[in-house]
């Protein structure tokens, strides 16, 4: 299916078609020949994870990631991940992406945070391990620093992921949360093997009043995406480039319209960079 259609690595994130139900992501993707999807863990919600699973194996597709775990810097942070993990390995994902907090209530100690997001990080190693899931920590853009997640940089990321084995902790490559960096091309290449995940979402201008929802579909805005796919490449990364996008007017488009827009802007704004 996927040779047939050149799409042997794009991945669509389910957060892309937010307002699609999961069934009908299912089928639209095997029509379309995606035989990837990531998904979220509100995606587990309306069948559990054994059904879920059941129905995404079924169809014939392949869960690339699921997201969130993290937040480590909440009081319930170490329950709530240890059930994520669990929902990957049940799903086949090999990878939790990891959205790790911003600072405790009250707090102005961002260093101390990092330390914390570190710490909890390194209690959860031996359970992803167990479970054959590499925790993926996902650097955010600086805006989210104080309330959605303390590591702004793949730098930090790294810095963070390499206190623990490969197998375990890895770290994502998100184009919109680290497009802006001087230093990502040096870090993308320092990561090698640690290259959890590679996501896609463009930043387009101006930004809606809500940042986050923000993003782009490949094409649409400013990033040098075809350079991201050959630096990853070149760094050693072969697996999934999965497309999210987190914007309205993208969600409130049918999902078979979005999925093949998603293509269409993956494949001409990555030409032959991503084989």
């Amino acid at each position: 299916m996927d040779h047939v259609t050149g799409l042997e690595r794009f991945s669509l994130n389910s957060a892309t078609t937010k307002h699609w139900p999961l069934p009908e992501l299912v089928a639209g993707c095997v029509e379309a020949g995606v035989g990837l999807v990531g998904l979220w863990r509100e995606n587990l919600d309306a069948l559990g994870p054994d059904r879920t699973a059941a129905l995404v194996r079924d169809a014939g597709l392949r869960v690339t990631s699921l997201c969130r775990g993290g937040f480590f810097t909440s009081p319930d942070w170490f329950d709530d991940n240890r059930r994520a993990i669990d929902e990957a390995a049940t799903l086949g994902a090999p990878e939790l992406v990891l959205v790790s907090g911003g600072l405790p209530p009250g707090s102005r100690d961002l260093d101390g945070a990092r330390e914390q997001i570190a710490a909890a990080i390194g209690t959860l190693v031996p359970h992803a391990l167990a479970a054959g899931v590499r925790l993926a920590i996902e650097p955010l853009h600086p805006m989210f620093a104080s309330d959605r997640c303390a590591v702004s940089t793949l730098g930090q990321a790294l810095d963070l992921a390499e206190r623990y084995p490969v197998a375990a902790v890895g770290v994502v490559v998100d184009t919109y949360h680290v497009w802006w960096d001087p230093d990502v091309w040096r870090q993308i290449a320092r990561a090698g093997e640690r290259i959890a995940c590679f996501q896609l979402a463009d930043w387009i201008t101006p930004l809606p009043a809500g940042v986050l929802l923000g993003r782009g579909l490949p094409g649409e805005g400013c990033v040098e995406l075809g350079r991201f796919a050959a630096a990853v490449d070149a760094a050693g990364y072969t697996g999934p480039v999965e497309v999210e996008v987190f914007h309205e007017a993208v969600w409130n488009r049918p999902g078979r319209e979005v999925l093949a827009d998603a293509v269409r802007g993956y494949r001409a704004a990555l030409g032959a960079s991503v084989h």
